[in-house]
């Protein structure tokens, strides 16, 4: 185990700033202070990497996420359980929500070490469908909702393939959990943590907050120096998920201290939850001025409107269906705010501003 710690001083309480210059190697748990420790696990795509979280549990570590179902996060565990974490014991795992980078390695992870899983219920359910979700009948329904937003058949038939792959990447789920909600409060060794969840990046997202150690760890909520994804899906077509995003920023600027230890699912611990939470406020509402600009003369297909919002980016095919569902989340927030109008047209949606 390490500390890597740099301390850093600033002149205003909420201004960003960011502990730890250098996150931990492969091999390496930081400790970020007693009893918690930060492991960083290797991803296969552009977020390349997740973190992991271990709480001292009483005589064994109350692990938070497991990492992505694929054999090289195995390998990555298997050094670390025979390296610095040669002596842990995981007493329970806590996963945050259903991505594959989060739950992947859940049934791995419960069967080695025979330790309990704690999720959300809509989470582990959620988890559940991922799982079961290649069927003929549900590749249509995706299918479908691509072309209404104006993805033509190759751009689709690319989506539906490695676009929606990595969702496949996980071990498989324990058939039975524990359920944990929003408000509840749970103890993990001497410490004391109320559960919040909230919606917007995954449905249900689990987050917990420590208030005698100004303790958060906000999974991919609030991250340090990204936006986390918000999207909808062809399961549920006209959800806002930006509106329950927003929603749930606004909660917690209202709920939870300045002050906190933020430990987030992907980058690096930060200080400054409110200024950062300002920050993909106004990031988001950006976007939506950026669209209603496009839209005011001449109306837009989904897909015509990508490159409108990320002009910045050169997208793959994975990172194109991440784009394709962030975008319906941006036009179906504007369409519940009343800033566009929808209309179809040859079977597309076809938007314009108001």
């Amino acid at each position: 185990m390490t500390n890597s710690r740099t301390d850093v001083t600033t002149s205003s309480a909420e201004a960003l700033r960011y502990p730890w210059e250098n996150h931990p190697g492969p091999d390496q748990a930081v400790e970020i202070m007693p009893g918690v420790l930060w492991v960083r696990l290797k991803l296969p795509f552009r977020l390349n990497h997740v973190n992991i979280y271990l709480l001292s549990d009483g005589d064994g570590w109350a692990m938070v996420d497991s990492g992505f179902g694929n054999e090289e996060t195995i390998a990555a565990w298997t050094t670390l359980f025979d390296g610095p974490l040669k002596n842990v014991k995981i007493s329970r795992l806590i996963v945050t929500h259903s991505h594959p980078d989060h739950v992947g390695l859940a049934g791995w992870v419960v069967e080695r070490f025979g330790c309990p899983l704690f999720m959300s219920q809509v989470e582990y359910l959620q988890s559940v469908y991922h799982q079961n979700r290649g069927t003929e009948e549900r590749k249509q329904a995706q299918r479908l909702f691509f072309r209404r937003h104006g993805m033509d058949e190759s751009l689709t038939d690319k989506l539906l393939g490695r676009g929606q792959d990595y969702l496949k990447r996980v071990s498989t789920l324990p058939a039975s959990y524990r359920r944990i909600s929003h408000g509840d409060e749970i103890s993990i060794g001497t410490r004391r943590f109320k559960v919040i969840t909230g919606g917007g990046h995954a449905l249900d997202q689990v987050m917990l907050y420590c208030a005698a150690d100004k303790l958060f760890l906000s999974a991919d909520q609030v991250l340090s120096k990204i936006s986390p994804n918000v999207s909808v899906w062809a399961v549920e077509p006209e959800q806002n998920s930006l509106g329950e995003y927003l929603a749930s920023l606004a909660s917690l600027t209202t709920t939870l201290p300045y002050d906190l230890l933020v430990l987030p699912g992907h980058g690096v611990p930060f200080y400054g939850l409110k200024t950062r939470i300002k920050q993909l406020a106004d990031h988001h509402e950006e976007r939506c001025r950026l669209i209603a600009d496009a839209c005011r003369e001449t109306s837009k297909t989904s897909a015509e409107l990508v490159p409108v919002v990320f002009h910045k980016h050169v997208l793959d095919e994975h990172q194109m269906g991440f784009a394709a569902g962030e975008l319906v989340a941006h036009v179906n927030y504007m369409l519940v705010e009343g800033r566009l109008t929808a209309e179809e047209v040859d079977g597309m949606l076809r938007y314009s501003t108001t």
